[in-house]
């Protein structure tokens, strides 16, 4: 099955999965219509409770999040080419949103803590934003916050040395509440993803 067949079922199943009935294109204030973003509908559970280990070594939870807007990407570092498109599009997209993108905390997942170890998730993150911070866990740890916010991943020939992961490829925009507001595709351009922050920020 080619990779986009197989981005396309995953898209499908995490639908399902989270009960959209619907995916709405996301409006910006003027009612414009943009692509790359959809809502999810009210009552739809995205994000929730957490234990990780930060880029710095330093055991993390949700209350990370409480009070302030993150973006949170769930990808690795040893991924070849979305990953790092979609974390340079939220750097960019944090300059662009001027202000408002400073009150918005960058957070990149690791779904490969096999590989992505303190170090490589430190060296990884600073190079795209100094902000930004990396999160990592165990095995179990890690499946439970990708459950919390309904993100696909698996391995690709794991008896491979360089396996790669087919993960589901969205940036979430969450509110100081932990209520998630946005979730941008992988077609969203940090323009799109600037719009949203500014709007989520400023009202």
């Amino acid at each position: 099955m080619q990779r986009h067949h197989i981005f396309a079922l995953i898209v499908l199943v995490i639908a399902a999965v989270i009960g959209i009935s619907a995916i709405i294109v996301w409006q910006s204030r003027s009612g414009e219509r943009v692509a790359g973003a959809v809502n999810v509908t009210k009552g739809v559970e995205i994000g929730g409770p957490f234990t990780m280990t930060d880029h710095r070594g330093r055991e993390v939870t949700e209350a990370m999040l409480q009070g302030r807007h993150a973006l949170i990407y769930f990808g690795y570092t040893f991924c070849p080419d979305v990953c790092p498109t979609e974390l340079q599009d939220m750097a960019v997209a944090l300059d662009l949103a001027g202000e408002a993108g400073e009150k918005v905390l960058p957070v990149f997942v690791t779904i490969d803590p096999a590989r992505d170890g303190q170090q490589e998730m430190a060296a990884y993150v600073e190079a795209f934003h100094p902000r930004m911070v990396g999160l990592r866990g165990t095995d179990e740890q890690t499946a439970a916050m990708a459950r919390a916010y309904r993100v696909f991943y698996a391995p690709v020939n794991r008896d491979d040395e360089y396996y790669l992961m087919d993960h589901s490829n969205f940036i979430f925009l969450m509110g100081p509440d932990g209520d998630n507001i946005a979730i941008f595709n992988g077609q969203a351009s940090p323009e799109t993803i600037a719009a949203g922050i500014r709007q989520a920020v400023d009202g």
